[in-house]
């Protein structure tokens, strides 16, 4: 039987220093072993299958090479995985694993599952939302490197770094799409304003208008709610027996079900979509956005994105901190870098499909 290549075997391949592998191979060799270098020991423990034993590496490090992970009910609800799954993958290319705990939205529960996730030794801690919210954050993640997905940090120093769709910018985008087709008469039907994401929407939307140096016609601006009846019913009231020339050419949407209450209300009124009204949705929901007929133009969230960010910069605090740990009050330990609280913003991303076109002859 053939033995398993060991470091050692992978240094005197590449013509290097054992202690020069290991920080190569741990992803520490920038700054401390030349590029040309950096690149032998790579192609000698490809040659000889050799990858570091993650135990070993643990116990050294005094790391578990865990992440725990919170949700408020990305776990157990249909939508928003594409973060955890986001997450997990760059964890595992740093070779970490992931451990998730979904609270089903009972804040009660927060602080015990943080717990729960310290007790197994956590070397860091996310906590991902399903929809943009402010989070009141459980104080026992000051303990370790922590940071938030999809949600922020509502206390007034911002204790932790966010990372966050950028729901302006896609309001305005998405504005801006249907201009470039035409449309000066657009409407905006919103979700309401009890979540951040409506009115940043919103923000965006009259971005879009200033930028074009045209007014915003506040009647054209609706706070509906966010599923499909309320998009059918917010529809009717825009366009029921108003004369063609009074009505929207084009109806934004907060979200994708909005959009479908739209297009159905549409239907119901003898319009076609897009030939007489176009209609954008927003988030880009799996298996609803690409599969309505016709199939909804709309603003992509960064789901996956935004755990891939989030996870990324957590690992780069993790494994700058001394042993991946904060002292026990909560404060960073010596030598670890300062949390700054600050968000990052990924944008969101513009699918164009059947439901916006040209605006119509005449408008």
């Amino acid at each position: 039987m053939n033995r398993k290549a060991t470091a050692l075997d992978v240094a005197k391949l590449a013509g290097v220093s054992r202690s020069a592998v290991s920080l190569v191979l741990n992803g520490r060799g920038n700054g401390n072993v030349a590029l040309e270098s950096q690149q032998r020991i790579r192609e000698a423990a490809a040659a000889l299958n050799y990858s570091p034993n993650k135990i070993a590496l643990s116990l050294r490090n005094q790391q578990s090479r865990i992440i725990g992970i919170v949700s408020d009910e990305v776990v157990t609800s249909p939508f928003d995985g594409n973060i955890i799954a986001g997450a997990d993958a760059v964890a595992r290319s740093h070779g970490f694993v992931t451990v998730v705990m979904d609270t089903e939205h009972d804040e009660s529960r927060d602080e015990g599952a943080v717990e729960t996730l310290l007790d197994r030794q956590v070397d860091g801690l996310m906590y991902v939302t399903v929809g943009l919210r402010p989070l009141n954050v459980p104080p026992n993640m000051a303990r370790v490197p922590s940071i938030l997905a999809n949600c922020f940090d509502d206390r007034p120093d911002a204790g932790l770094p966010a990372v966050i769709p950028d729901e302006v910018r896609g309001g305005r985008e998405a504005a801006e799409h249907v201009m470039s087709l035409g449309h000066r008469d657009i409407a905006f039907l919103a979700g309401d304003s009890l979540t951040p994401a409506a009115p940043r929407r919103i923000e965006g939307y009259r971005e879009a208008f200033s930028g074009a140096g045209m007014p915003v016609n506040e009647d054209r601006v609706i706070q509906v709610g966010w599923d499909i009846d309320a998009g059918f019913h917010g529809a009717m009231k825009l366009l029921d027996g108003v004369e063609p020339a009074a009505r929207p050419t084009a109806i934004l949407c907060a979200n994708d079900r909005l959009a479908i209450g739209v297009v159905l209300a549409c239907y119901r009124l003898g319009l076609n979509v897009p030939q007489d009204v176009s209609v954008m949705g927003y988030d880009d929901e799996f298996r609803v956005a690409k599969t309505m007929v016709p199939a909804l133009s709309t603003m992509a969230l960064p789901l996956r994105e935004m755990g891939a960010a989030a996870m990324t910069a957590l690992l780069t605090e993790v494994e700058a901190a001394p042993n991946g740990k904060h002292d026990d009050d909560g404060t960073a330990a010596a030598g670890a870098p300062a949390v700054t609280g600050a968000d990052t913003m990924v944008p969101c991303r513009l699918v164009v499909r059947d439901s916006t076109g040209p605006v119509p002859a005449g408008r």
